[in-house]
């Protein structure tokens, strides 16, 4: 290995890991954990036990791919309220032998059955936030096949080994994980087999107990076997159909039968020479890209970092991405959606003249076309591959119903749906919702430069622009980088973390912003 690829690998396998939902105080960059760094690979989760069985790949042999899957299956067990093949994945993939990068949509469908007439038969007028009617079609186990097909090294039975270890021979719960299993224990205690499952003795696990999930080990085990087959096909779809049909849905064998993930072609923009990479709709990535286009026109650097002309300049980015969001973003099947349009640096310029330096918009209208809980990791082997990854069941537990004794926690992304007949995003038959999880990669010179993701819903969008600006306009370094103040503006508020001072409130507040402070931070953050 010549010196250049040492630097290199040195260069983009740099890795953070940050506990997500933590505020971030003023000391968050000054006092912050140094950078990690390998020269023969690194994986980077929000949990150790996944962490070190990614590592545990890589030194079996196996290649980004194949420590990503790994460590995506181990955290399904390890935080399963938060992620698992009941929920969706996206991915973005750099193969270092032909230099390209491949994006995978693996999220999942609206029942062929479930359209507005179904629900406005049910009495719904928005769509409920738990429950059958918010099961869409689980993504995640066709895309994790789908990556190991094709770039991976190793078959699934030694993929999935580590997580099978862990669900069979049971791991100590974590104090984070802990509380967050306790949060949201009602939702739980409502279906049978999700108490049965993730309770002991109807309570939620305590910090340091030891926990098993037989069932889930045993459908692991299937997998490893027959491959999708035995999830998309057969007993276990069975058991997802017959749970979401016992509480009153419409999910069908047919649904889960016909489900494929896709390979789709990633966009981006180009930052004042770093080309910054997400996947294109239903995910909300290109909500990111739009407000970096936005902000590359302005002089960021020189109003400081978290100062009141900083944060007042990207809010401001942000509800005009936003407004392109709601409007704009579904899937792509369903709408043309105008990328190139959306993309483009004119357009940008348009909308950036919008935004008045002292005065906070109260909102913005889309932009006019010319018409014709989540987890995230990142992986870097030795050979430069590197994976950008996203797995998740919506919110915490997702829609709180068990495919009975299969261990496996269904998601709730169809409540992404909207309900209004003039929307693109409306729910239709087999057709998938806007999405929020969104993995990221930046290029400098063709090369990956730098592979992260931010969990939290809208705040991921945000998360990335902050996260990414602060390692290109400000120099920190990739932990300094996560670990700096955030913002989040949602519902007409902002909210900043406490590390953002008095003064930058007190500013902000003059120009017109609800200011609210926050105390349990705005996201996580892998990179």
């Amino acid at each position: 290995m010549t010196i250049r690829w040492v630097l290199f690998i040195l260069l983009f396998v740099v890795a953070a890991l940050f506990s997500g939902g933590q505020d971030r105080n003023a000391r968050s960059v000054s006092g912050s954990r140094s950078p990690v760094l390998a020269r023969n690979g690194m994986v980077c989760t929000s949990q150790p036990l996944a962490t070190a069985a990614g590592l545990r790949i890589l030194q079996q042999g196996g290649n980004a791919v194949d420590a990503a899957v790994a460590a995506a299956a181990v955290l399904n067990v390890v935080e399963p309220m938060m992620t698992g093949i009941g929920g969706d994945v996206f991915a973005l993939v750099y193969w270092s032998k032909t230099g390209e990068l491949a994006g995978l949509n693996a999220s999942g469908r609206a029942p062929y059955a479930m359209d507005l007439e179904y629900m406005k038969k049910k009495g719904y007028d928005r769509f409920p936030e738990h429950g059958p009617d918010t099961v869409t079609v689980p993504g995640a186990l066709d895309g994790w096949v789908a990556l190991v097909e094709r770039f991976g090294r190793l078959k699934m039975e030694q993929v999935l080994a580590p997580a099978i270890e862990y669900a069979e021979n049971g791991f100590p719960v974590s104090e984070i994980i802990a509380n967050q299993w306790a949060s949201e224990i009602d939702l739980l205690r409502k279906d049978e087999w999700a108490a049965k499952t993730y309770l002991v003795n109807g309570r939620a696990p305590s910090h340091g107990e030891i926990v098993s999930n037989k069932n889930l080990g045993g459908t692991f085990r299937k997998i490893a076997a027959a491959g999708r087959k035995a999830f998309y096909e057969g007993e276990i779809a069975e058991k997802i159909v017959r749970a979401v049909r016992a509480k009153g849905g419409v999910l069908s064998a047919r649904d889960l039968a016909e489900y494929k993930s896709e390979w789709v072609q990633p966009i981006s923009v180009n930052y004042k020479g770093y080309d910054v990479y997400e996947l294109p709709p239903n995910g909300q990535g290109l909500t990111a890209l739009i407000m970096l286009n936005i902000l590359e026109g302005l002089d960021l650097k020189a109003w400081g970092h978290n100062s009141a002309d900083y944060l007042h300049h990207l809010v401001e980015a942000k509800k005009l991405a936003f407004a392109d969001r709601g409007r704009y973003i579904a899937d792509p099947g369903f709408a043309r959606i105008p990328l190139e349009r959306l993309l483009s640096k004119s357009y940008a310029a348009a909308r950036r003249k919008l935004i008045q330096p002292e005065k906070a918009a109260e909102e913005y209208k889309p932009g006019e076309m010319e018409q014709s809980d989540t987890v995230y990791l990142t992986v870097a082997d030795k050979d430069h591959n590197v994976v950008s990854f996203i797995n998740s069941l919506s919110s915490m537990w997702g829609s709180g119903i068990v495919a009975g004794d299969a261990g496996i926690c269904l998601q709730n992304r169809g409540a992404l749906f909207s309900l209004d007949p003039k929307s693109w995003n409306k729910v239709e038959p087999h057709k998938r919702p806007l999405h929020t999880i969104i993995p990221a990669m930046v290029m400098k010179d063709n090369r990956p430069y730098f592979s992260f993701g931010v969990m939290g819903g809208d705040n991921q969008p945000q998360g990335h622009v902050q996260v990414f600006l602060n390692l290109v306009e400000f120099g920190m370094t990739v932990q300094e980088a996560g670990e700096a103040p955030r913002f989040r503006h949602t519902a007409g508020r902002l909210g900043l973390e406490s590390g953002i001072g008095p003064e930058v409130r007190r500013i902000l507040d003059l120009r017109g912003h609800t200011v609210v402070t926050m105390t349990d931070g705005y996201g996580g953050f892998q990179g």
